[in-house]
């Protein structure tokens, strides 16, 4: 059996963790399984659990940490001790033969606090173990070898001014990587180096805190605090590190507004209109933001009613302005005050108010030269219609405090494109120039200019509405013509139609007109008069007698205006048949001749005959048109009618020896030419020639050419150009045969000239007889 393994701690001396561990023997037994029960030791009085080795240490040779040792090992050099687990090996070695442990690099804690390792003895020669291997730890002493450090630092913080003593700022936070379990490496102290006597830190919490009290913004904005953290405690020996506080002092509304002047003298002209910047007043605040935003307003009425006073976009200045238009005339200064007022105030600072200042302002208007100026801004004119021209309509009257001329006055003439009106460049008044009707136009819109005497650039207009009023001068008339009928099978007494009147006059809609009709026994209609500006058109009691011309009703209207007025006016009423439902039927004079119209039968009898005579018009046409496109068709198909295009060009000279010309010719046919010079082409002729008659019977082609050319040329309708003319007529016979170049001969050998010259043929053959008249020069 195996002994207890024995500890040794090189470093301090002393025995490990005491205790007894049975379990590992009980098992150590069973596995040896021998014979009989299992033997527990219980001799083992210690058991080593774990190791220390200081860290950062850092010898010539590996340190001695502990050492093993077994009972069985009795020193005869059997027993051999292993080791394995972290860092066996590399960082721990073990001797085989004495079981002692070193150490052979220095450690840091920070970067491993513990080893965990797994020790055995065995027999040197079979290597079976002699005791069950057992696990033990082997832990880095920490030494304080780390200062601390901010992690998050430098840092940045904002705190209102005039805060009071006390006033938390900001936490700093500061760590060590030493040990926080053992000694006092990890234990820290924050002081304050830089920042007294402003701020203060807290030793243990590192809370920053105001420790004076107004502390002003407008003074000192921003501080710069340095704070340290000190382990072991904050004794001497320890480690440090700091950081900075960048603390800034956020603005209260602690500062009133101040003028920085008490008087400020502003001047104005007085043609200034309102909305006009007069001056800028600023009042100082030094406070920011929303802090520093001011408003302004005037305290005395004297100044109020002229002026206005406002902010502008950054709510710092103060803008006076013209309110109302003034006259240097009238007034030629304003003293007023202006008192500017924080909009935002802190009731906690009300001790440092008030917040609010006052300044004279003084405001002087200056002349400048000004238009006349009319006593009123607009005028309102009327005058009756129908008045002599001259008639007084009214007039206008402006002044001028610059000049004690009198103003000139004029009417623009865009305002009164038809001169109906006059003004009196003196004195302004208005007068006619034409009689107005109001029934033409109601209103005139004049715009009347008055220009200094001394300077035509002084001008004002005005506006001027004249109204025409209204005279009775216009006789009622229908409202429209009326053209309307009857049945001739109406009952006596029935309404036939309402005619209304109208009266162009101002009153024409609301005033009385009355209509009167035709009286007497013999009359054929009755007019009533409504009393409302209408009639009704009745028939008599004693129906009218039948005729097929329409009746005609006069009709006298007349106003009751002063004077009254009057006309007349007719009415047209046809009697028309009309069917059982009151629809007319016709209106005329045959329609009342016939008993009976046609029937239904009838009109579809006549309606299907005209169908019918269509069609076969129509079929007639196409058949035609379809025989005259197969005539078509064969003419073409004569090769006398063709035209035949080669596409080959032509070699100049050699197109003279291309085909013979003489067989186109034939003297026997052609006429003699006309005596007299031959007629212009370019021109009409001053008299149109008699037409030749066509010969019964040409004897050859060239005759019949000659003579539609003679006729061409001498007939006037015709334009003085070529034209293509088609003739029905070959001739009797011709020798020329074909006209084609592929089966002609060269001149030279071949068929002789022509019988006669090429030039009698006209003009029209003059460039022919020029190719194939002249005869090619001897070869050299």
């Amino acid at each position: 059996m195996w002994g207890l393994v024995r500890l040794l701690l090189a470093w301090l001396g002393g025995w490990g963790c005491m205790g007894r561990l049975a379990a590992p023997a009980r098992a150590w037994a069973g596995s040896r399984g021998g014979p009989g029960p299992a033997l527990l030791r219980t001799r083992r009085s210690w058991v080593w659990n774990q190791f220390f080795v200081i860290e950062e240490y850092a010898g010539p040779e590996p340190v001695l940490i502990g050492k093993l040792h077994s009972d069985v090992d009795r020193g005869e050099g059997r027993t051999k001790y292993l080791l394995t687990g972290e860092g066996a090996g590399t960082v721990f070695v073990i001797d085989e033969a004495t079981g002692n442990i070193h150490v052979t690099k220095s450690l840091d804690r920070e970067e491993k606090a513990q080893y965990v390792l797994l020790a055995q003895a065995v027999d040197r020669a079979s290597n079976r173990p002699l005791e069950p291997p057992s696990e033990f730890i082997i832990k880095v002493q920490d030494i304080n070898d780390n200062p601390p450090i901010f992690p998050l630092g430098p840092y940045h913080a904002t705190v209102p001014e005039m805060s009071n003593v006390g006033t938390s700022v900001i936490q700093v936070t500061a760590h060590d990587a030493d040990d926080p379990s053992y000694g006092n490496s990890a234990k820290l102290v924050y002081t304050v180096l830089d920042g007294l006597p402003f701020f203060s830190v807290d030793p243990q919490t590192g809370v920053v805190r105001t420790a004076v009290p107004n502390m002003d913004r407008e003074t000192q904005e921003e501080f710069l605090v340095v704070i340290q953290a000190k382990d072991m405690g904050g004794h001497v020996g320890g480690l440090s590190g700091s950081t900075t506080v960048t603390v800034t002092l956020s603005d209260v509304n602690d500062n009133p507004p101040k003028f920085p002047q008490s008087l400020y003298q502003f001047s104005v002209v007085e043609t200034a209109g309102p909305g006009t910047l007069v001056g800028r007043l600023q009042a100082q605040d030094p406070d920011l933001g929303d802090n520093a935003l001011m408003a302004y307003s005037i305290l005395d009425g004297e100044g109020s009613e002229a002026f206005s006073i406002g902010t502008d976009s950054r709510g710092r200045d103060g803008l006076l302005t013209v309110r109302k238009p003034l006259d240097f005339e009238t007034r030629r200064s304003y003293s007023f005050r202006v008192e500017a007022t924080n909009t935002l105030i802190d009731p906690a600072y009300l001790r440092r108010g008030p917040f609010k200042d006052v300044a004279s302002v003084r405001v002087a208007v200056q002349d400048a030269p000004e238009p006349p100026a009319f006593s009123q801004a607009a005028y309102h004119l009327s005058v009756p219609e129908n008045k002599a021209p001259g008639t007084l309509v009214g007039q206008v009257s402006a002044s001028d405090l610059d000049s004690p001329a009198s103003p000139i006055y004029s009417i623009l003439p865009h305002s009164d494109p038809e001169r109906c009106f006059s003004i009196e460049p003196e004195d302004g008044t208005i007068r006619t120039a034409v009689p107005l009707d109001r029934e033409a136009r109601v209103w005139h819109n004049l715009t009347v200019l008055a220009t200094e005497l001394d300077s035509s650039a002084q001008a004002s207009r005005v506006q001027v509405a004249i109204q025409t009023l209204d005279e009775n001068d216009n006789a009622p008339q229908l409202a429209e013509p009326y053209d309307t009928f009857v049945c001739d099978s109406a009952a006596p007494g029935q309404l036939i139609q309402v005619i209304r009147a109208l009266d162009r006059d101002e009153v024409g809609n609301s005033s009385r007109v009355s209509l009167q009709g035709p009286l007497g026994p013999d009359a054929n209609f009755t007019i009533r008069d409504n009393r409302d500006g209408s009639a009704s058109l009745l028939l008599p009691s004693r129906a009218a007698p039948p005729r097929q011309a329409p009746y005609l009703v006069p009709i006298e209207l007349w106003d009751w205006g002063q004077p009254a007025l009057s006309s007349t006016a007719t009415v047209t009423v046809s009697v028309c048949r009309c069917r059982p439902d009151g629809s007319v039927a016709s209106c005329r004079p045959e329609a009342q001749l016939s008993p009976t119209g046609l029937s239904t039968g009838a009109l579809l009898a006549i309606i299907t005959c005209v169908g019918t005579l269509l069609a076969l018009a129509v079929l007639f046409v196409a058949l035609r048109r379809q025989k005259q496109e197969a005539l078509m068709v064969l003419e073409e198909e004569d090769v006398r009618e063709n035209i035949i295009t080669y596409d080959d060009e032509g070699g100049g000279e050699e197109d003279t020896e291309a085909f013979d010309i003489s067989a186109l010719q034939n003297p026997d046919g052609a006429a003699p030419p006309a005596p007299g010079p031959a007629a212009r082409r370019d021109v009409l002729p001053w008299a149109r020639a008699p037409r030749q008659p066509r010969p019964p019977g040409p004897a050859d082609v060239a005759q019949l050419l000659a003579l539609r050319l003679r006729e061409a040329d001498d007939d006037p309708s015709v334009p003085p150009y070529d034209s293509v003319q088609v003739y029905g007529y070959e001739g009797r016979g011709s020798s020329c045969g074909s006209l084609s170049s592929l089966g002609s001969g060269s001149e030279i050998g071949g068929a002789p000239g022509p019988a006669e010259p090429l030039d009698d043929w006209g003009p029209l053959f003059r460039t022919l007889a020029e190719l194939y008249g002249a005869k090619e020069p001897p070869a050299p």
